[in-house]
């Protein structure tokens, strides 16, 4: 079985009017990502912006796939890991608020999160801290549950936000304009009298900003856990 990327040594320091490491070539990577998007993101232009071949970087690295793997495990390095003095519910609660503003501060990371769990250094570190936050929770199994389920309504909320921001961006209306834009076809498909309950939705509740309905939600999903 071939090695993982953080199992393989890097190539020898060698002088180079561009010299390479992999820290530096993440750090292209997630400038590149930050700047336009993970579509932006190839090994050719991770090259160019370092000044160096793009066969150079298969010394340290095989696929664009490792690429985006070590880009992951770059921002769980950033994450705020729990205290190990906390109780569950504030170790989970910071460990949902964490993930969030960092998708926040880099958008295209919400596209990398979810699925299979990144194995590189600082996931794992992050994970082990987060397991070892969750001690008082009970037993290991619904502590783990307990995560999982929390990490799924994070993931799925800041997707839905980070969507939603991109769709801002590509219109040029933010989500009260584009209401009040659609306020009168609403207005002409309510008065058929098929939606009801929807239109109650929209005309008797209220609607929160996203902080707050982030909050909210999350509150409820701690409740949801709680052993």
């Amino acid at each position: 079985m071939s090695e993982l990327v953080w199992e393989r040594p890097e190539p020898p320091a060698r002088p180079a009017p561009s010299p390479l490491s992999r820290e530096r070539i993440v750090a292209a990577a997630c400038e590149l990502a930050d700047a336009d998007g993970l579509e932006a993101v190839s090994l050719r232009k991770v090259a160019a912006a370092l000044g160096a071949g793009p066969m150079r970087l298969y010394g340290y690295l095989d696929t664009k796939e490792e690429l985006l793997d070590l880009m992951a495990d770059a921002m769980y390095g950033e994450l705020d890991r729990p205290d190990p003095d906390d109780d569950w519910r504030t170790a989970l609660r910071g460990i949902a608020q964490s993930l969030r503003h960092l998708a926040h501060r880099h958008e295209w990371f919400a596209d990398l999160i979810g699925g299979r769990p990144n194995l590189g250094p600082n996931a794992l570190a992050y994970m082990e801290a987060s397991l070892a936050a969750l001690g008082d929770f009970g037993r290991l199994e619904a502590a783990m549950q307990a995560m999982h389920t929390v990490n799924s309504y994070v993931i799925g909320a800041v997707r839905d936000e980070v969507t939603g921001r991109r769709v801002e961006r590509a219109s040029g209306q933010d989500e009260g304009q584009w209401l009040q834009a659609s306020g009168p076809y609403l207005d002409r498909v309510f008065a058929t009298g098929r939606y009801p309950t929807l239109e109650r939705v929209v005309r008797e509740t209220t609607h929160p900003d996203r902080d707050t309905e982030f909050e909210t939600g999350l509150e409820q999903v701690l409740n949801g856990v709680a052993p």
